[in-house]
Formats: structure tokens, C-alpha cells, sequence
């Protein structure tokens, strides 16, 4: 079976949608890294691909701005892995911290105790859970007990090292004698495919487009780029000049273009998401599980409040969380299976968790649901009335309606 993410000879639209949708592409051997993108090189002269943010532009833009990135679940347990991960594995400060030293998890899980000063199973099962989201992520790579550093890590801009150091510096050292199997054994043990080198991306992807504009109209386009592409809701098109200008907006949709994207308007508001035909040609990521469980939730928090009237039209975010005994009752999907599917969907930010109290909560639609093209809301629209009601009269002329298309 074919990796989904290695496509030979993909054009760049389609390989920067694939990269975002299905994570780090892989290389064929000498196969250069597509425009805007950076390339990782095995020993066997395969590789990885990973999108770089142009004009070195970093996550910072959205902190000077005050705009909210995309939420990651458990943040800050999140964020105290990694920074353990980072001490384990980053063992020659006088290196750069990638591809650093593969480390035993348990290595790891001892620092991030360390750190927190707990020792408690919850604590572990929040780190475990965070070590899984980090390697779906691709900001670790987790192998048969050994971590090692992803291939996002490699895109960290080298201003950024010397305050990595001083994080490295100041973060405890595990207690000794807690691991039971010897660390360098259990390295020793572990697959060692792990991308070595990286090659420098290609200078100016943008600059055919950004050449002719002075430095601050330049600036303004590549946050506006950054903005829209990584921001959890739409941006307001009054905070950002390359938004509110028309002019500057068709460069904005230019730049977004060659990575497989295209600007999307929400009244005053802007994000960005797939364009229609490089999302066919990029595949979707969703395995069948995941699509059945998502199915689940548009029906029950959208579908039906909106046959009831208490939802808009033109909204696919609900306020209805779905149940999750809902979801076990209606579901033949084993436990464990349900549990990864919300899990997956968790990540990809097409589903939210809502606490209820000391109830057990519920789903609805995450915030991915605000980057839906017109032609994609008109095609789930139709999906839904197929899988909510496929006997109806309004079911049979959607299906003709498609037959003669």
C-alpha cells in the first residue's frame, strides 16, 4: 500500500495541501523538497518535506497581533513534554537542538515529573497522552520506547536556539535509578530511522510576488498570510492592511494559492482554507472510523437543532454538543477505536470537547468547520441529508441531481 504522503511529481499546490492534511511528505532519493519547503535527508538519500513560513516569519506574529492560534489540546502539559523531550534528547548545546540524541520515553516521562514535581498515574497518563499528540504532530518521533526530536523541530529559526539553551539549562534532571532497563539499551534496541541533515529551503518563493511592494506593504502581507492560515477564527479584515486593501488581498490570495489554499470570506472576516481542486487532488486524511464518528456529530449538533430551527442556515459550528453516550449508543465501533477517532479529530480541530459540568460532555464541529469553501458547505450539506435521511424525496434528488452532473 502506497505512503499517502509520497506523491512523486506532485505540483506544489497539491504537495503544500498534502503536507498540511497528512503531515511531513516523503522524499524519494536526491528528490528535491517542492517550493517552499525545506528538505530533511535520510542516509539512503530519501528524505522529508516540511513547509517553511516565508520571510523566516515564526508563531510570534500571532502573539504581536493578539491573535489566537488553533488550540492544542492540554496545552501546557503539552508544552512541558516537549520542553522534557528537549532536555533528553538535546544533549550537546554546542550543536544544533536537531536531529539531537534518541532518549527512552521513560527518560522523558522522569523529566517531565521532575518538572511538575508530581509523581501521581494522572499526571503520567496526561505526559503519555501528550507524547502521542507530539508524534502525530510531528514535533517527536515515538518508536518502540525511544524518543527522538521530529522534523519539526529542525524548523526552528536559529535566533530562537540560544532561548532553547537557556530553557535546556534550566529545566531539573530526572532522580536518578527510576528506569529499570538501562537507557542505552533501550536505545540501542530501537529502529534508527531518523532524518540526519537538512538541506537550506529555496530562497524567495514569494519574491516574484512581494518584490515590487516596500517593506512595510511586504510586512503587512506575509502576517496577513500567517494570520489567515494559522489563526483559530477569522480575522478581522479592519486589523490587517493586506486584508482590507483589495490589491494587496489578490496578492495575499496569490501567496495562498501556490500552497494549495484560497482566501475565505466570513462577512468582515477572513481565514484561509483548501482550494477545491488541489483538496482533490490532495486526498483526504480521515480514516473510516473517523468519518463515521464526525458523521455522527453533524447529525446530531447540527443537522437536527437546524430541522428544529434553533440553528442557522449558514453556520456548520453548533452550540449542541453531541453526548458521548450518544455516540457509544449509536456506534458499532469498539471502545478503544471510538475513543481514537475522537481523538484524531480532537487534533485535526474538526471536533470540539465541551465539559458539561459533572456530566460527561459532549462533541461539536471544531474550528476547521470555519475554512469551508462555499462548493465544500454545499457538498456536506448534501451529505448530510444522504446520511440523516436517505429515503426522502429531497435525498433522491440529490442523487439526481449528481447523476447528471
Amino acid at each position: 500500500m502506497t505512503d499517502p504522503t509520497t506523491r512523486k511529481g506532485e505540483d506544489g499546490p497539491a504537495a503544500h495541501a498534502r503536507a498540511r492534511s497528512h503531515g511531513p511528505l516523503r522524499l524519494g532519493p536526491s528528490e528535491p523538497a517542492p517550493s517552499g519547503m525545506v528538505r530533511l535527508s535520510h542516509a539512503d538519500s530519501t528524505g522529508l518535506a516540511l513547509p517553511v513560513w516565508p520571510d523566516g516569519a515564526t508563531p510570534s506574529l500571532l502573539e504581536e497581533h493578539q491573535i489566537n492560534p488553533v488550540a492544542v489540546e492540554r496545552a501546557g502539559e503539552t508544552r512541558r513534554v516537549l520542553a522534557a523531550c528537549l532536555k533528553c534528547c538535546w544533549s550537546d548545546l554546542s550543536a544544533d537542538p536537531w536531529p539531537g540524541e534518541p532518549a527512552p520515553a521513560d527518560l522523558v516521562l522522569d523529566t517531565y515529573r521532575a518538572l511538575i514535581g508530581r509523581n501521581d498515574d494522572l499526571m503520567r497518563n496526561w505526559a503519555v497522552g501528550a507524547l502521542r499528540r507530539l508524534h502525530d504532530s510531528a514535533w517527536i518521533v515515538l518508536s518502540d520506547g525511544v524518543v527522538r526530536l521530529g522534523p519539526r523541530c529542525a524548523t526552528w529559526p536559529v535566533e530562537a536556539h540560544a532561548q532553547l539553551k537557556e530553557l535546556v539549562r534550566r529545566l531539573p534532571e530526572p532522580p536518578a535509578g527510576l528506569t529499570v532497563v538501562a537507557d542505552a539499551d533501550i536505545v540501542a534496541a530501537a529502529p534508527a530511522e531518523v532524518p540526519s541533515s537538512m538541506s537550506a529551503p529555496e530562497a524567495g518563493e514569494f519574491d516574484d510576488l512581494l518584490g515590487g511592494y516596500d517593506e512595510r506593504r511586504r510586512a503587512e502581507l506575509v502576517a496577513a498570510f500567517v494570520v489567515v492560515e494559522h489563526a483559530a477564527e477569522p480575522v478581522p479584515e479592519a486589523r490587517f492592511g493586506a486584508l482590507r486593501d483589495p490589491a494587496l488581498r489578490r496578492t495575499l490570495g496569490e501567496m495562498l494559492a501556490r500552497r494549495g489554499r484560497t482566501l475565505i470570506q466570513h462577512r468582515e472576516r477572513w481565514t484561509s482554507g483548501y482550494d477545491d481542486a488541489v483538496a482533490a487532488k490532495a486526498g483526504g486524511a480521515l480514516g473510516e472510523s473517523e468519518r463515521a464518528v464526525l458523521t455522527l456529530v453533524l447529525v446530531h449538533s447540527v443537522a437536527i437543532p437546524r430541522a428544529e430551527g434553533v440553528l442557522p442556515e449558514d453556520t456548520w459550528l453548533s452550540p449542541h454538543p453531541t453526548p458521548v453516550d450518544d455516540l457509544r449508543r449509536h456506534t458499532q465501533l469498539p471502545i478503544g477505536e471510538l475513543e481514537a477517532a475522537l481523538r484524531g479529530l480532537r487534533h485535526a480541530g474538526l471536533l470540539a470537547q465541551v465539559k458539561a459540568g459533572e456530566e460527561a460532555g459532549g462533541y461539536v464541529p471544531g474550528p476547521q468547520f470555519h475554512r469551508l469553501t462555499p462548493a465544500v458547505r454545499r457538498r456536506l450539506q448534501e451529505e448530510l441529508i444522504l446520511a440523516a435521511g436517505p429515503h426522502t424525496p429531497l435525498a433522491a434528488a440529490v442523487r439526481s441531481r449528481r447523476t447528471t452532473e
